[in-house]
């Protein structure tokens, strides 16, 4: 797989473009997840035309949405942030991002719990920045996330799994022979999606059954769209072990009795949040190899992202 493409604010690669000329350096993203990814460097403010350093701005509620106003002047910037965006978002269509990382907190880039002041100066975390508010208006289902949430485990390792899953699909369907490509990406990928969403996985297991009378297009983005609802359902401790009990009953008639009743106990363990996900799945990535079996070998849900990132260490 090519590396993949991600958006992301400039300052959280120590780019010096914030109000002050600082910047907001985040170490895990540049040095770690830096060496999967191919960041695409993006600071609305500095790119619609505000120098470095500039006065600070904040958000102000209003009746036509929230407005973008220096502090000290007064200066409303919001007409210019949003006309900026537009062209933004349309140029980045053509980036083949895989998801964005923004600031959190930031008037123009924070995607969630924003301040907007209200008319007596009193702030409410209720907002979104006017950029990211665009980019994720333009982009629904492309995952999106900022350097805070992603210091939360299960979110890191929701955010990354689902931009490595999104990059495969695309890689997936380039050849142009969608019904064939969603029959195999599927059959590699049925355990992953089960373990966000089981409504998703059978909705997703109708559509391919019909693949072969759809037409192309239209199968790739109803797939496309499923399984990023899918993979956006919060995988929980419950999920997974109905999935690992799946997997060892593909073991049933090979392994001796107390192998089966270690690796059930190791799994009640993880649905209980004594033990991470990696061990069980240690275990029985094993047992494939052990027995060679086809079908687990193939599957995703093992090794969705690199063990170097250490994800299911902590969730």
């Amino acid at each position: 797989m090519d590396r993949i493409r991600l958006g992301i604010s400039s300052c959280l690669l120590g780019e010096r473009v914030r109000y002050d000329g600082g910047h907001k350096l985040d170490t895990f993203l540049r040095d770690t997840l830096g060496r999967y990814v191919e960041y695409i460097p993006v600071c609305p403010e500095v790119e619609c035309g505000l120098g470095v350093p500039r006065e600070a701005m904040r958000l102000i509620a209003a009746p036509s949405g929230s407005r973008l106003v220096t502090i000290r002047g007064g200066i409303d910037h919001t007409e210019k942030m949003l006309a900026w965006a537009r062209a933004k978002v349309a140029a980045l269509e053509k980036m083949d991002l895989c998801g964005f990382i923004f600031k959190s907190g930031s008037p123009s880039s924070g995607m969630e719990r924003v301040k907007v002041y209200g008319p007596k100066g009193i702030p409410v975390k209720n907002g979104f920045g006017l950029f990211a508010g665009v980019f994720m208006q333009h982009f629904p289902l492309l995952p999106v996330e900022d350097e805070g949430r992603l210091n939360d485990p299960s979110l890191r390792e929701n955010f990354i799994e689902r931009i490595f899953a999104l990059a495969d699909w695309r890689e997936s369907v380039q050849n142009g022979k969608i019904a064939g490509a969603v029959v195999g990406y599927h059959s590699r990928n049925k355990l992953l999606i089960l373990s966000h969403s089981p409504k998703h996985y059978q909705a997703m297991g109708r559509l391919v059954a019909d693949s072969g009378r759809m037409d192309a297009s239209d199968l790739k983005q109803q797939y496309e769209n499923l399984l990023m609802e899918a993979l956006r359902v919060k995988a929980t401790p419950a999920k997974h072990a109905n999935v690992l009990q799946h997997m060892l009953g593909y073991f049933k008639d090979q392994l001796a009795p107390d192998e089966k009743q270690e690796l059930l106990e190791i799994i009640a363990s993880h649905r209980q949040g004594i033990l991470p996900l990696i061990v069980p799945i240690t275990l029985l990535q094993h047992y494939v190899r052990r027995f060679n079996q086809p079908y687990l070998k193939q599957q995703t849900y093992v090794n969705p992202h690199p063990l170097e990132l250490k994800l299911r260490n902590h969730v």
